[in-house]
Formats: structure tokens, sequence, C-alpha cells
């Protein structure tokens, strides 16, 4: 397309502004047209600008190459705002296109330019890089930079990730300072995930620090016979929230070995279970559940024997008595009403009532209402 007398003695600040209506409008091969024409009036203001709308344009064409090639002409501008939007934009292209060097080089750009606006996440975006090279120390100094911005956005992200490493290098006391000071930049009520996030983040940083605490309290001939089985328990039963259960395991085992202490270990283990006065066979099953921090798998299989016992015998005395003694059935009578007692024998009698019906192939309940105290009849 010919250049027009007037088009060409036009001011570059014009033509910009109608590039961007052309670009705005969808029309963006005469956008890409007229972002070059600025470009060609040499070292102007609006040469960072057009060539940033030329990198936007022809990506939006498909031509990646001559984006970045763009990009490029912008950042040399040095112009404080658009060479760093550009850069910001390059380093996108070049991670969307799956290189990282490029990238990396990219964001460092970003950040050389100092440019508030885009700093938080060129460092981000590096400390990310870092932390999946492996280079923990490099990433943690890119997040602190990202949390020294401020940015309600980004700081608490980086922030997040920050404690997550610190707790994992055992420092929970900085993570917590971290997370209260990220907190502190999170609006709950517009960013509620965020503020989860930190707020659970901070939960387990002070479960470790509780951690530490409780270890570092260690049996010895001036031990307190009462705050050392208490730190022992505490320890052993916050390890299984940290999902380390084999060193809860541990804890219960050189605690109820020690000489000294052994019996009281043994009594804070066995204070939410153990009937006193009374020793019970299932107790020492208990005990063991409980060190091994795997009650639910205990209790799961003891509801699954005594659900199949409960079956075998509700299905007989169903029956009726027909071929039993009179005593083995009242017996077996005084079997099926032995849960309603308990919160959960209830559903267990629905549960066999239910599974009897399905098994008969009835549509209506086999047995009265209220069995097994009503009358089978």
């Amino acid at each position: 397309m010919s250049t027009t007398p007037d088009e060409a003695t036009a001011d570059p600040s014009t033509i910009l502004e109608e590039a961007r209506n052309h670009a705005e409008s969808g029309d963006l091969e005469r956008a890409a047209e007229l972002f070059r024409r600025v470009l060609e009036t040499g070292d102007t203001s609006e040469r960072a600008q057009a060539a940033l709308g030329l990198a936007v344009v022809l990506e939006g064409r498909g031509d990646h190459e001559g984006a970045r090639e763009a990009d490029r002409l912008a950042i040399a501008t040095g112009d404080p705002e658009y060479g760093a939007r550009a850069a910001y934009h390059l380093a996108l292209s070049w991670e969307r296109a799956g290189e990282r060097d490029q990238a990396r080089d990219a964001w460092r750009t970003v950040v050389d330019f100092g440019n508030r606006a885009y700093l938080p996440p060129a460092c981000l975006a590096l400390a990310q890089l870092a932390d999946e090279d492996g280079d923990a120390r490099q990433a943690c100094e890119w997040w602190e930079q990202v949390i020294a911005t401020e940015d309600p956005e980004y700081a608490p992200v980086a922030a997040h990730d920050l404690a997550l490493r610190l707790i994992e290098w055992g420092e929970p006391a900085r993570a917590q300072r971290v997370l209260s000071g990220a907190l502190d930049l999170v609006d709950r009520g517009r960013d509620a995930q965020a503020h989860a996030r930190l707020a659970v983040s901070l939960g387990i940083s002070h479960l470790e620090q509780a951690i530490n605490a409780f270890g570092s309290v260690t049996p010895g001939e001036d031990a307190d016979p009462d705050v050392v089985p208490l730190a022992i328990e505490l320890l052993a039963r916050t390890l299984p929230l940290r999902g380390r259960d084999e060193a809860a395991q541990e804890i219960w085992r050189r605690g109820l070995a020690d000489p000294a202490l052994g019996e009281d270990v043994r009594a804070r283990l066995r204070r939410t279970f153990a009937a006193e006065g009374e020793d019970l066979w299932w107790e020492g099953e208990v005990e063991a559940a409980v060190r091994a921090n795997s009650v639910p798998a205990l209790t799961s299989e003891v509801f699954g024997a005594l659900d199949h016992m409960y079956a075998v015998i509700a299905a007989r005395y169903a029956n009726g008595a027909d071929g039993l003694p009179a005593e083995a059935y009242q017996v077996m009578g005084e079997a099926v009403r032995v849960p309603t007692a308990y919160p959960w024998g209830r559903a267990l009698q629905e549960s066999f009532a239910e599974r009897l019906r399905q098994a008969m192939g009835s549509d209506v309940p086999i047995l009265p209402p209220g069995w097994p105290d009503a009358d089978l009849g």
C-alpha cells in the first residue's frame, strides 16, 4: 500500500493513535503497517510504543519471531514504561514456547528496568525457574525480592512458596514472620483462597515449631516425671499431623522403654481409651494402633468383623425358632439386641434389615419396624 503525501508528513503520535485504533478494531495488517511507519521516523518518543504495538499485533497474526524482534526494538529504547512492558511481553512469549533460558534472560531484563508494575511478576517467575532448576537459595532470594515489593497479588504467592521452603529447612519461626506479613497484604473478602493458603501454611509452621519444642525435652536423670511424659505424648501425637507416623511410633517406643518414665508414658498413651481398674483383652490392640496412628484402620477391621458376625446370627434369628432349642433361640435374640445401646447400634441393625430385604428380592421390608426389639410374630 502506497503512502500519501499527507501520511508521509503526519506526526508520529497521530500515526501511532491510528495504528492503535486499527489494532483494536481487528485490522492487524493495517495496524502493523502504521506501527512500522512510526518506527521509520527514527528515534522519536513514540518509538518504544510503536515497537511494542507492532510486537502485539505480529503475535496476534502468528508471527512470533517478528513479534520478538519488535519487542527487542522497544527494549533497546530504554523507555522505562514501554521498554519494560516489551521485556515482559518477550518473557511470556519465550515461556509459552518452552524456551526457559531465553525466558530467564527476558525476565532479568524486566528486573533491570526496575518498573514496579512489572518487577513483582518478573521476580516471581525467576524464583520459579530457579526452584525448578534446583537452586533453592537463588529461588529464595527472588521470593524475598517479590515480598519486598508488598504487591498484594504477587507477594502473598512468593511468601507462601518461601515459607514452605523455610519449613523444610527447619526454620518455622522465620516462616511465620514471612506468612504473617503476607496475610496483612491479603484482603480476605476479595481473595479468600489466598488467605486460606497462607493461614494453613502459618498453622503448619506453628506445628513444626511445636514439634521442635516438644522434641527438645529429653529424658535424663533429673527428668520431671510430669513434664517429660507429657512432652513425649504431645510430640508423638503431633508428628502424624505432619505425615510422620514412623517418627511418632519411634517416640512412643523410646518413651515406653525408658525405665524411669515408661509407666508414666504408658498411662498417657492409654488415657483416651483404657478403662480404669479393668484389664480388657483388646486394649493391647488399641494401644498398638494408637502408637502406629492406625486407629481408623483398626476400627474398620473391628466393625467389618462385627458386621459379618451380626449378619450370620441375625439371619438365623430372623428365620424363626424352628429347628432350634428354645434356649439357643433366646441367646440369639439377646445377641442381636446387644448393639442397641450403642450410638451405632441402630445403624448396624438397619443395615442388616436392608441387606436381608435385598437378598430376599422383596420390595417391602422383611422385618417389622423397630426390629429386633419388635416381635417377629
